[in-house]
């Protein structure tokens, strides 16, 4: 109870005990088995809604046979309070190694956190921020009927009859600032009256500023970790396993032609690739940051570095830039990427959390995520100039209005390939290549849509059980493969 006083927590203080090799490699392995059940499930669901938390809450978990606690944990269950903690350290170290999985962790962590926020009961919330120096107060039922209108009127989703039904909290208006920009709490004396629903919002970005501070500490501290020969090969080993497919290695190389990209465009690309792809048709150049996002791209699914130097030139000199520019300003920056200049280091293509984390888009660029990036109304017009059904678009610009950008990716994929279920949780633009390949080429057997008011009883279904010709990119695939890898690797003398 002295080491472990609340069930969810922010990881503030390091474990000090002993633990054995065996503990520490069990640990971390249902820890990554958790962290990636949470990934999967926050690409193919609405992080807020009930299907949710009933396959986070016990189907996947069980199915999964995780011997992991994962909710709001026992008031007494000290041995799961204490794994919780040791393993979530154990994860940062070896997540703390590059900005990729750094970002990667931080998403996973925070989701779970939520989760396990949203399961407190009322007290043990109240508990929790007292805490963690979030001393939230709620407000009585008294002043909730005296602030019926005001509540109501100033917080999206709510209706007067229940304004009663929800919790609200007094929040200093410095923790709620993003709350009160967005107009989406009631403002009273310094105060903001923030709902239930909004208050994980708070403890979540709290949580993600400590850690993303945390991971940075770590990482500074991490050739000390590395000296030691037992450790360094298992965190190596933990890290490069759940980031999926960095899509750096590609055994189609060079088996594709410079004049099937247009047509490729088109039939495979994500949105997002295919937004550049126009852009430079259109306009026979891109800055950087669209370069560096499509040739990374354009180089996983098998441009070789001689026909990424043709592709891009031949495109450059059709607009202002002339072949001698080309090669003092533009062929380097090709070379660099493909790991032939400068420090060698040969660049993976992004994924999707980077492209939507990261460097967004200024007036004139082109590169970016369009479900997080585009004005809706631009985004509405190119979904219709690209033969998007009007029920589709709709679909895809409510998941946009929810945040839920590679959900809408996943819409748009199923919208153009005709499908109701993709049968993976999407993740990277590369991904989304090769599983419209496998699609196209007949590898996958497409599911056609019977009728709308099954679709989504369909959908739930299809998640539970995967097409059992998924690709190897294919998230559920890539985890079974991963964990039988990972316990072979931790088994071997």
């Amino acid at each position: 109870r002295e080491l472990y006083p609340h069930s969810v927590q922010f990881y503030l203080e390091p474990p000090t005990e002993n633990i054995s090799l065996v503990e520490f490699e069990s640990f971390a392995i249902d820890r990554l088995r958790l962290l990636k059940v949470v990934e999967n499930l926050g690409v193919s669901y609405a992080r807020s809604s009930e299907p949710y938390k009933t396959k986070l809450g016990g189907d996947e978990i069980l199915f999964l046979k995780l011997k992991f606690c994962h909710f709001a944990l026992a008031e007494d269950d000290y041995e799961a309070r204490r794994k919780d903690h040791i393993s979530h350290f154990i994860l940062r170290l070896a997540y703390c190694q590059s900005e990729d999985l750094r970002r990667w962790f931080l998403q996973q962590e925070m989701d779970l956190l939520r989760y396990r926020f949203n399961e407190l009961t009322e007290g043990l919330r109240q508990k929790f921020l007292e805490h963690v120096n979030l001393s939230f107060e709620a407000i009585s039922e008294d002043l909730k009927n005296q602030l019926a209108n005001e509540l109501y009127y100033s917080t999206p989703g709510l209706i007067t009859v229940k304004v009663k039904d929800h919790m609200f909290y007094k929040v200093g208006l410095a923790d709620a600032v993003d709350l009160f920009r967005a107009r989406r709490v009631f403002i009273k004396d310094g105060f903001a009256y923030v709902p239930l629903k909004e208050i994980d919002a708070i403890v979540s970005n709290n949580f993600r500023a400590k850690l993303s501070k945390a991971l940075a500490l770590t990482a500074r501290a991490l050739p000390s970790i590395q000296s030691d020969e037992r450790l360094q090969p298992l965190l190596n080993h933990l890290s490069h396993s759940y980031v999926g497919p960095d899509y750096s290695v590609q055994k189609n190389t060079g088996k594709i032609s410079l004049d099937q990209i247009d047509t490729l465009s088109v039939k495979s690309f994500p949105l997002c690739m295919r937004q550049l792809h126009k852009a430079l048709r259109d306009n026979h150049h891109l800055r950087h940051g669209g370069r560096m996002q499509y040739g990374l791209f354009l180089k996983g699914i098998g441009l070789t570095l001689e026909q990424a130097l043709e592709f891009w030139k031949k495109e450059f000199i059709r607009g202002k830039v002339d072949a001698d520019k080309f090669d003092k300003g533009y062929a380097y920056s090709i070379r660099h990427s493909y790991g032939k200049e400068g420090k060698r280091t040969d660049y993976t293509p992004y994924s999707c959390m980077k492209i939507i984390m990261s460097n967004p888009p200024s007036q004139g660029d082109y590169h970016g995520c369009p479900f997080r990036h585009s004005d809706p109304e631009l985004l509405k017009q190119k979904l219709q100039s690209y033969r998007i059904p009007p029920s589709g678009i709709t679909q895809i610009l409510e998941l946009v209005k929810g945040m839920h950008y590679q959900l809408a990716c996943q819409k748009y994929f199923e919208l153009t390939h005709d499908v109701d279920d993709i049968g993976f949780s999407l993740n990277h633009p590369n991904q989304y290549f090769t599983e419209s390949q496998r699609l196209l080429s007949g590898g996958r057997e497409p599911k056609k849509e019977l009728s709308n008011s099954g679709n989504s009883q369909q959908k739930s279904n299809n998640q539970e059980s995967m097409n059992s010709n998924s690709t190897p990119t294919s998230s559920n695939t890539t985890t079974d493969a991963e964990l039988e890898g990972l316990e072979a690797y931790f088994t071997e003398d």
